[in-house]
């Protein structure tokens, strides 16, 4: 008997159909991989600017007297170096360091903070969270209440300055502005975050405010260049910008350190945490793999799960590879043995049963300006 599964779908669908977006199965969801081509797409926010909707994403609000010390308990990075309206880039990891997920969190106040999840994750991650409540906190997953665009590239803030009376100047990055009206839309959630490479903004509001809120932006950013963009140009602007991704870079088996996010995770930070003993082992012992750059100098492309060798060794694996819009050069991130990660070091990565040449590479491939 076959069973149907049903995708799960953001508020903004129905503009993926009024849009002509050629629409796709990601974690559980029904989204946009493009709307006009990935290339024009990533070229625009290299350029121009981009508009996503990333309401997939989960958002968690951790409420309570005791919600520093019990995030702090859940995840690598040091919540209490935390300042209001600041935002953190950390991980939740299994006691055995393998990574339950990355994730930002939001400091609303000093008893409330937004911790914002891989859509994929959501169930897994709040179902981790109520498992390990501790002290006086209250857990509250809105993820259907919520709604969140990105808006990137370097005319996002011109594009977006001009429907909001908030300084976004004032903006830092990792930082965030609360209860701002843009578009005369009350209460967005503006934050100086993003997952391409590129200065932007990413904004949460309520989900029924979604459609309204995509269309005045696209209109006030037409003359600039703005265009919607959907998960492909996403991929590839944030593989150029080597940010890990969830389900490739990191997993349950891959530590945050062996994922190269080891600036997220304070080994030394006072307070115990999920994951604490096992990553300072590996810290200690050195680790067994490392998340790597490498171009493939020979003809093919790097796909995730292809072999990587020196010579007849195995060495490891691609977990994101591609042929690089910006560089025009076949690029690859790579798990791999530490003793082969020196910049310049000769590989193969066997592409159709074939070992092709590559070279080992500094990260990440672009950096803006």
């Amino acid at each position: 008997m076959r069973t149907e599964t049903t995708l799960k779908r953001t508020p903004l669908f129905n503009i993926y159909i009024k849009y002509g977006a050629k629409i796709v199965a990601f974690g559980g969801w029904e989204l946009p991989v493009q709307f006009s081509s990935i290339l024009e797409e990533h070229e625009a926010v290299r350029k121009e600017a981009g508009l996503f909707d990333v309401s997939h994403m989960g958002e968690v609000l951790i409420e309570g007297k005791d919600a520093e010390s019990y995030i702090n308990y859940l995840v690598t990075n040091d919540v209490t170096k935390m300042k209001k309206n600041g935002v953190q880039y950390t991980a939740m990891c299994y006691p055995d360091g393998g990574t339950i997920d990355d994730l930002l969190v939001y400091k609303l106040n000093n008893d409330k903070y937004l911790l914002v999840i891989n859509a994929a994750n959501i169930e897994k991650d709040v179902e981790w969270m109520r498992l390990h409540i501790e002290g006086d906190v209250k857990i509250e997953d809105i993820s259907n209440e919520m709604a969140q665009l990105a808006i990137q590239g370097p005319k996002a803030e011109q594009i977006l300055q001009k429907r909001t009376r908030a300084n976004l100047s004032e903006i830092g990055f990792l930082q965030f502005s609360q209860h701002v009206s843009i578009a005369g839309i009350p209460d967005v959630l503006v934050s100086r975050t993003g997952y391409t490479g590129e200065d932007g903004f990413e904004l949460y509001l309520a989900a029924s405010k979604a459609e309204e809120l995509w269309e005045k932006l696209l209109d006030t950013g037409k003359e600039a260049g703005l265009k919607p963009c959907g998960l492909g140009a996403r991929d590839t602007l944030r593989f150029e910008a080597c940010i890990a991704l969830y389900g490739q870079e990191l997993a349950n088996e891959i530590s945050p350190l062996e994922a190269g996010i080891g600036f997220a995770v304070k080994i030394n930070k006072e307070s115990q945490f999920i994951g604490k003993t096992a990553l300072s082992a590996q810290k200690g012992t050195g680790l067994k793999r490392k998340l790597t750059g490498i171009e493939v100098t020979g003809r093919g492309i790097p796909r995730y799960g292809y072999r990587v060798f020196s010579g007849e060794k195995d060495i490891g694996l691609i977990t994101s590879g591609m042929r690089s819009p910006s560089l025009q050069k076949n690029l690859g991130l790579a798990l791999l043995s530490p003793k082969y990660t020196d910049p310049g070091t000769e590989l193969q990565v066997e592409i159709r049963n074939k070992k092709v040449d590559a070279v080992v590479i500094n990260t990440p491939f672009y950096k803006r300006g």
